[in-house]
């Protein structure tokens, strides 16, 4: 039984592009002034944490994780004293601020790079990773990140007369992790932004990060995992109960040695149970889900899993078995252009659950009755009923849609939907200065889709959004408890129980369109926490053994006292 408590065991994470999420300032781009304006409406949602994509000056063709400067806000997005602004009135209503940590990699216009390609004997020649004939790379899982739109992972560089080392894009070189000088600089780039009042990082990357770079011996480390350790005691030492979130989409036998002995990282992105998780949706079956609680290892007391369904990449199912990954691009990706790098998919949740075609997109509102919500609601009661710390991309919580017309991981990273007034009440500007198109018209354009109208109406997809985070407030056993699978002898019906310290939470979903019913055995009598109103009933058949009737998608949160 867990013991100790830590803050993000118990708390929803908000992920925003700040570009894309409110324009305070008439430019047509999202900045901090009309990220801090909308504070009130994330603390009405009930939002503890939100978590930034990089702001920092950037040339922007990776949406900003080419950064040029690591101790600045992009000026688009306003100033460093507009971020401090932010981050104070944030804590002021009780949300902490994550910021992106991309350390892997910078632009090819950091000053480092500059000098490094311009003069041998810099110091930041070393900051990178350089040779004169690149060697063999036969592995296949150390290709370039983006196939199809990167060829090679070494690219020449004609000032510099040497081939350097990136995984991402051309424009992106790796750095060189080996270099106690590199390190060094993290250290200051975090320490900065700790003194600012963040309350830590999502780590970039975190597989590349510490990996062989460019499979040299000058780049080896010895101690890989010595890297996290090294960021984990600087931010404990530097940071007021801060933290590291990391990416790493890693094979599951490696999972664990991320948290190491819980002096690594606090928290890693799920992209296992993300995938998995996606498969069960597709297949309306619970085995997918009892699967990935086989491969997920075992954590450390204080570790933690952040749970999504969609973040900001591609949803990727590449680490699936090839009939689960065939079941879900049939479902939820069927058109090429809704696929991307062969392993992911490149879509909202909205649309995709909803097996809305880019085409009937563009179509009638959404039937708020049918498929579309019901499902929406079984996957995210589903997911914040899971061990873990659940994470909401913005625009989920009013069921936004894709732009499949842009290009890349861009579909699903436009304006937030404010309200049906213009630009999606996102911004003032004319539409031409817009850093993205808005969605309009059809099911999901701001018109139909957007906060204003559902703050109105209580039986809108925002307000059971609402109820939803609250309803994980009130369970710290399932941020802390131990996680326990339940027999229902229906495939189509996933039951768990989560244990704390004086009480547990059973949670039953039904993953299929059928209404079913299931007998579960409860050392105890449930009190209803959560539910689908009219979806879900239970009652005693004997001592200990109750029955719950389950409609379609339906779905429900139980306390054993």
């Amino acid at each position: 039984m867990r013991t100790k408590t830590r803050w993000y065991q118990n708390a929803t994470i908000y992920a925003i592009d700040v570009k894309t999420f409110a324009d305070g300032t008439g430019d047509g781009v999202g900045d901090f002034a009309g990220l801090t304006d909308r504070l009130d409406y994330l603390a009405g949602l009930g939002i503890d944490c939100v978590w930034l994509l990089p702001f920092y000056p950037s040339p922007n063709r990776d949406n900003g994780y080419d950064v040029t400067d690591y101790y600045g806000v992009d000026s688009r997005y306003g100033t460093l004293g507009d971020f401090v602004e932010f981050v104070r009135e944030a804590d002021r209503r009780g949300i902490r601020v994550l910021v992106d940590l991309v350390v892997n990699h910078t632009s090819d216009q950091h000053p480092w790079f500059r000098a490094a390609r311009s003069d041998p004997d810099s110091k930041y020649r070393d900051y990178y990773v350089w040779v004169d004939d690149p060697p063999e790379w036969p592995d296949p899982d150390r290709g370039p990140v983006f196939p199809g739109e990167e060829d090679a992972v070494w690219s020449y560089d004609e000032e510099a007369e040497a081939f350097y080392y990136h995984r991402f894009y051309h424009f992106q070189p790796d750095l060189n992790v080996a270099n106690p000088d590199v390190r060094e600089e993290i250290r200051k780039i975090m320490g900065f932004w700790l003194q600012l009042g963040v309350s830590g990082f999502r780590v970039d990357a975190a597989t590349l990060l510490i990996d062989n770079k460019g499979g040299l011996e000058s780049t080896r480390l010895d101690d890989p995992h010595g890297v996290l350790r090294d960021m984990r005691r600087f931010v404990e030492r530097r940071g007021d109960d801060a933290v590291l979130l990391a990416e790493a989409d890693d094979d599951p036998r490696n999972l664990a040695s991320y948290f190491g002995a819980g002096d690594e990282v606090n928290v890693l992105l799920n992209f296992l149970l993300d995938a998995y998780l996606v498969a069960a949706l597709a297949e309306e079956r619970a085995a997918p889900l009892r699967e990935v609680f086989d491969l997920l290892p075992e954590i450390p007391e204080e570790g933690q899993w952040a749970n999504f369904l969609r973040n900001f990449d591609e949803l990727n199912v590449g680490r699936l078995p090839k009939s689960y990954q065939k079941t879900v691009f049939e479902r939820f990706a069927p058109d090429d252009e809704m696929r991307i790098y062969g392993r992911g998919i490149r879509r909202r949740l909205a649309p995709m659950l909803a097996g809305v075609s880019g085409s009937e997109a563009t179509g009638g509102p959404p039937d708020e009755s049918g498929g579309d919500r019901d499902r929406i609601e079984l996957a995210y009661s589903l997911l914040f009923s899971l061990p873990g710390t659940p994470l909401v991309v913005y625009g989920d919580e009013i069921g936004m849609g894709d732009d499949l017309s842009l290009p890349g991981r861009n579909a699903v990273r436009t304006p937030m939907q404010w309200s049906a007034e213009k630009n999606g009440g996102f911004s003032t500007a004319e539409s031409e200065a817009l850093v993205r198109p808005p969605i309009s018209g059809g099911r999901y354009g701001y018109e139909t889709v957007n906060v204003a109208d559902q703050r109105g109406d209580p039986n809108s997809l925002l307000q059971w959004f609402s109820r939803l985070i609250h309803a994980r407030r009130e369970c710290p056993e399932i941020g802390r408890g131990d996680c326990e699978l339940l027999d229902t002898g229906d495939p189509a019906v996933f039951a768990h129980r989560m244990v704390g310290e004086e009480n547990a939470v059973v949670a039953v979903h039904n993953l299929g369109e059928s209404p079913t019913s299931v007998t579960l055995s409860l050392a105890g009598d449930p009190i209803r926490l959560f539910g689908r109103d009219g979806g879900v009933e239970f009652e005693r058949v004997e001592t200990g053994e109750w029955r719950f009737e389950l409609g379609r998608y339906g779905y429900c949160w139980v306390r054993i006292r």
